[in-house]
């Protein structure tokens, strides 16, 4: 808020000049009291000077807001309000409302000039300044949409989703995110009369959109209700019109307006009511939301309801009785889910089958828990005793043996098994065979007497032999390797190929060579080839293993250092013995012999001193490389 500061009326020169190329759009409103002609005000600058005014205001409305739109410059300025009868807006000290005053910039009010007993003027000084960017998303089709903004700043990321956003609804949607509004309903409007004896020409206008309405209370009485359908969520204004015959009943009068969900939207109680002022409220219809309202949604259940829209789970199907405790809750044919009153015998359980031995008289619903009639031997020191026995039959003595009749000694007359049985052992009894079997006590067909043969028993061995069946110990186990002899790893102890023959590929395997062969698995080392690091690069003559070629770089640099010429060739050529004829020269000197350390002469790739020995006499001591 802007610092207002309240002096007391200075002299200032009315000028008359019109406002500057950048001003400040400035609102001020008037809300007269009843003596309108005697309210007038002025703007003015450091200097004193008239910026601009307001007058003329008797042909208004008694009570009438008026708005006067101004652009003042930035920097210091004054307001004074006046009143030429010198009771200022103070319209209640003859019977009337009070007036007030106000002064907008930016959304801002700087001044408020609530006080209408200011005599004949009042003094407001303030700072008049440029409104400040209000950043925000413009478009009102994001959820981020701010009315306030006027420069976007690209905050409008979401665009709206209308539906219900309230999960506890029954037409919940998750995917929205802005509350689907009921776009119209019809509002109460009530108009208020102190007295009760009617408006007597004053009317309240209701103004939303191009729609225009008036409402007044045309009879004596102290409410009046009006029905007006209205646009939500847009907003709707109402003013109050007083004619000059009812002004005196301007302090009777009052509004309320009530939306279908009982709120109240705006309310302005009698007596504070004001002529002409423009009272502004958003509208509430309500949202599209729909309450969940429970019950039997099962169109087949005897308590369907078509009125709900959420099951409960409440529904039943088949009445009758519920109560397991009565006979009717069994033998009505199905479990019955509602109760109809048809509980009326107690049920009794028991055993209801006649022949039963457990029989009982008094049951009417059977608790399966009959027990048959058994007859056998109920002495527990016969053979014969029965201990499921519930009525007394023959009982006959033990008689001990084996009673196995699928054993060796099976004693046909024992009754009781004595543990003495003894199996058939079936096999070979010939103890010359190979099968020979010292237990069997029985012999059959399906068992002949197998004779001995001798070999390799093992199957893991290179010379298993499947017929034998008795080991002679001749066994040869399985050697696994390269059975070809042309191989790199051939394995002459082999005798069992394990297909992992590795072909011999003869090549360079020095890494440092520059023919250096990654495939080979046999080292060629005559075959590696060095780059001597030449200007040509590597490349025939520039082997650094070609031992003429190294004595040529040895003795003359050029080769090496500029380019192989037609010396350097001859001089190679000589290394070779192809060369006929005294070498070209390359300087005034000619080489007469290269020695070694003993002064032998010197054989190419073979010394790591030289001397080299010139017509001149000069001997030249060099490293080989």
């Amino acid at each position: 808020m802007k610092k207002i500061l309240f002096l007391l009326l200075l002299p200032f020169t009315l000028l008359s000049q019109g406002p500057p190329s950048n001003c400040v759009a400035t609102t001020i409103i008037i809300n007269l009291d009843q003596y309108q002609s005697e309210t007038y005000w002025g703007i003015y600058d450091t200097s004193g000077a008239l910026l601009t005014y307001g007058n003329n205001y008797g042909s208004q409305p008694d009570y009438a807001s008026v708005v006067e739109q101004r652009c003042l410059p930035e920097g210091d300025l004054t307001f004074v309000i006046y009143d030429s009868y010198g009771d200022g807006l103070n319209g209640a000290l003859w019977g009337g409302l009070d007036g007030s005053y106000y002064l907008v910039q930016c959304n801002d009010t700087l001044i408020h000039g609530t006080d209408p007993a200011f005599g004949n003027d009042s003094i407001h000084v303030f700072v008049s300044d440029a409104c400040p960017p209000v950043f925000g998303c413009m478009d009102p089709a994001y959820v981020e949409f701010s009315p306030l903004a006027d420069t976007d700043d690209g905050s409008c990321t979401t665009l709206k989703v209308f539906g219900c956003i309230d999960s506890t609804m029954y037409n919940y949607d998750s995917v929205a995110n802005t509350m689907a509004l009921i776009p119209n309903c019809d509002y109460v409007l009530t108009l208020y009369d102190l007295i009760g004896d009617g408006w007597v020409g004053s009317y309240l206008e209701v103004t939303q959109d191009t729609n225009v309405y008036q409402f007044y209370i045309d009879t004596p009485a102290y409410t009046q209700d009006f029905i007006i359908n209205l646009n939500a969520p847009q907003k709707v204004e109402f003013r109050f019109y007083v004619t000059a015959q009812a002004q005196l009943t301007t302090p009777h009068c009052g509004f309320k307006l009530t939306n279908p969900l009982g709120n109240t939207i705006i309310e302005v109680l009698p007596p504070f009511i004001q002529p002409m002022y423009k009272y502004k409220t958003p509208t509430y219809c309500g949202n599209l939301c729909i309450e969940k309202t429970f019950g039997c949604m099962d169109s087949l259940a005897i308590n369907y309801v078509d009125s709900v829209n959420t099951d409960d789970g409440s529904c039943y199907y088949m009445p009758g009785c519920t109560n397991s405790s009565y006979l009717e809750y069994y033998t009505q044919g199905f479990l019955a889910d509602y109760n109809d009153g048809s509980c009326l015998t107690q049920a009794v359980w028991g055993c209801t089958d006649s022949l039963a031995f457990n029989f009982d008289s008094l049951a009417n619903i059977d608790n399966g828990g009959c027990t048959p009639v058994i007859y056998g031997c109920m002495e527990s020191l016969a053979f014969n005793y029965n201990p499921l026995a519930n009525t007394p039959d023959t009982c006959i003595a033990y008689l001990y043996g084996c009673t196995d009749a699928t054993m060796f000694n099976y004693n046909i007359l024992a009754n009781a098994d004595d543990g003495s049985c003894i199996e058939f052992v079936y096999g070979c009894m010939d103890s010359t065979m190979f099968n020979f079997n010292p237990l069997a006590n029985a012999s059959s067909n399906l068992v002949p007497c197998i004779p001995y043969t001798y070999g390799c028993t093992d199957p893991s061995m290179s010379n298993y032999n499947p017929e034998a069946n008795t080991e002679d110990f001749s066994c040869i186990p399985y050697i696994y390797g390269c059975m070809d002899s042309t191989a790199l790893n051939y394995d002459s102890i082999a005798n069992t190929d394990n297909g992992s023959c590795i072909e011999i590929i003869t090549g360079c395997m020095d890494q440092n060579a520059w023919n250096y062969n990654v495939l080979a698995n046999v080292h060629d080392t005559s075959s590696c080839l060095y780059d001597a690091g030449c200007v040509t690069g590597p490349g025939n003559p520039y082997w650094l293993n070609d031992p003429c070629y190294e004595w040529v770089i040895l003795v003359d640099d050029y080769c090496c250092e500029n380019a192989w010429d037609t010396i350097c060739q001859a001089t190679y050529n000589h290394c070779e013995g192809t060369w006929i004829g005294p070498l070209p020269k390359r300087f005034d000197k000619e080489l007469i012999m290269v020695t070694d350390i003993l002064g032998r002469p010197a054989k190419p790739g073979n010394n790591k001193i030289l001397f080299f020995i010139y017509s001149d006499g000069t001997v030249e001591k060099r490293l080989t490389k």
